[in-house]
């Protein structure tokens, strides 16, 4: 089969697009998957550029396209367990079962699928542990690709496959955000790099909660983010203590880090939440200790997700309750350009890899 092979930490020359590949066979309790569409994450540059190890201390963009001479390998992967090559990235995968191991119904080859990206099956659903698809198993960067039947879930929408691509990762991220901050209707929340596809997918699942919605990004796309629904932008440059005044907000929603932390504290109300699940500005920051408990704030650190996080996305797509933006789509075999666009943080929303048939 035709896919996309990482042979190792580092630029994009790490991205082998190979086309004699085997076909994956399905175990008891998996499926096997035609793959249509697979969609860019920060996850699979991070894991690319080895951007995990704690010997990075720099934003992704400064290592994205070359990787990062620190990383350790022993730690380079997002579990801190040194990762197996080559192996097929892709934390996205939409496509249609082709085939199903022992113990799986025939009757599900056919369905059209996305995958939970953090797979709880290879770990015994033991608590806070998983396997991110493309990283500690083969993802969807291949015409075919397996994963265990309990949690490969069909999706009954009027949705394209490159659509429903851009769903698991971003979007299960948003929404296990917004669920660990227990975000209700009528609160105010703050999300960094809204432009982005986890930011922007938190947009759409905050309004869709109910709640006020201050969406920072460049000033250039604040007209694209008012209308996904956000209520006012900030530039990713202003003051948003200044624009936003101390202690207007219930929870903030962080995929950015960096420099601008400190400033969500100082916004945040007393008793505000603060989760975070990514550092692309930095994952280093400045916390003046005080903030957080004289404020009375929690942190929530979102990894791991709860069940009820993908199965209520997979609720909000059926019903029609939320619609991705597609901003671009590459043939797989383009993924290296894929990614540089994605990297340039030009565009709002998803950029979908198509697979080839």
């Amino acid at each position: 089969m035709k896919g996309v092979v990482l042979v190792g930490h580092g630029g994009f020359d790490k991205l082998e697009f190979r086309t004699d590949l085997p076909v994956p066979t399905p175990a008891a309790g998996e499926v096997l998957i035609r793959v249509s569409a697979a969609s860019v994450n920060n996850t699979d540059i991070n894991t690319r550029i080895g951007w995990y190890s704690k010997a990075v201390t720099s934003g992704t963009d400064s290592g994205a396209r070359q990787g990062f001479a620190s990383a350790q390998n022993d730690d380079a992967s997002w579990s801190g367990v040194p990762l197996v090559f080559p192996r097929i990235q892709g934390a996205d995968c939409c496509g249609h079962i082709a085939a199903v191991g022992e113990g799986v119904s025939p009757d599900r080859i056919g369905e059209r699928v996305i995958v939970r990206n953090l797979l709880r099956t290879y770990v015994d659903y033991r608590p806070f542990e998983c396997w991110t698809f493309g990283s500690e198993c083969d993802g969807g960067f291949a015409q075919y690709t397996k994963a265990p039947s309990r949690e490969t879930f069909k999706v009954d929408c009027d949705w394209s496959d490159n659509e429903l691509a851009t769903m698991p990762c971003a979007y299960s991220t948003a929404e296990g955000l917004l669920h660990r901050a227990n975000v209700q209707a009528g609160e105010h929340v703050v999300i960094t790099g809204a432009s982005g596809g986890v930011g922007s997918a938190a947009v759409q699942l905050a309004k869709r909660r109910g709640a006020y919605v201050t969406a920072i990004a460049g000033r250039e796309k604040a007209r694209l983010l008012l209308e996904l629904g956000a209520d006012q932008v900030v530039g990713r440059d202003e003051d948003l203590v200044a624009n936003l005044g101390k202690e207007t907000v219930n929870a903030a929603i962080d995929v950015a880090a960096g420099p601008g932390f400190p400033a969500l504290l100082d916004v945040l109300k007393k008793g505000g939440r603060y989760a975070v699940a990514g550092a692309i500005a930095g994952p280093l920051v400045e916390l003046d200790i005080r903030t957080l408990y004289l404020k009375d704030l929690t942190f929530f650190g979102c990894t791991f997700q709860e069940d009820i996080v993908f199965e209520n996305l997979v609720s909000y797509i059926e019903r029609g309750e939320i619609r991705p933006i597609v901003a671009k789509t590459y043939p797989l075999e383009q993924i290296a350009k894929a990614q540089q666009e994605f990297l340039s943080k030009s565009i709002v929303g998803k950029i979908v890899l198509e697979i080839p048939a």
